[in-house]
């Protein structure tokens, strides 16, 4: 039996050869799935939902400090007790330091676990597409991320 995530992934690809392989949301083609049996509107717990809004609503609140720099005033870590995942919040200024330091470094490895698929993702449709002149993405970001620092330290002043 196909897990859920490959019944969305059936879907989306039945979805996209009806509609002639155009760009589309994935609201449509639930919307689609759906009309035609294909899955089913998911039963949900009121409080799933609410921590899910909650910590997207965590994640969008910033701060600025007293050098006007902007920042994330809540951070999360996962971690896993008994098998299962949890994710734990917790406000910087008041955050033991354990953490904040497991904090950064997911989110470190997020980023770099992005990097790493995009590279790939660029490689092969480089391959797929030889006639074509070459995507190239660069990977150092050092000069984006001063440029974007002095832009926002002029902003502030």
């Amino acid at each position: 039996m196909a897990s859920y995530n490959e019944q969305l992934q059936q879907v989306w690809h039945e979805y996209e050869k009806e509609k002639g392989y155009l760009p589309s949301t994935a609201r449509d083609a639930c919307m689609w799935g759906v009309e035609r049996g294909m899955i089913a509107m998911p039963e949900l717990d009121p409080f799933d939902e609410l921590a899910k809004d909650m910590s997207r609503a965590l994640r969008e609140e910033y701060g600025t400090d007293r050098y006007g720099r902007r920042y994330r005033k809540n951070h999360a870590v996962r971690v896993t007790k008994g098998g299962v995942q949890y994710t734990m919040w917790a406000i910087m200024g008041n955050a033991p330091l354990d953490h904040m330091r497991k904090a950064f470094i997911q989110r470190r490895q997020q980023i770099v676990g992005d990097c790493v698929q995009l590279d790939t993702d660029v490689r092969v449709y480089n391959d797929l597409n030889p006639e074509q002149e070459p995507i190239q993405v660069p990977f150092d970001f050092s000069p984006d991320v001063e440029e974007s620092r002095l832009m926002i330290e002029g902003e502030a002043a």
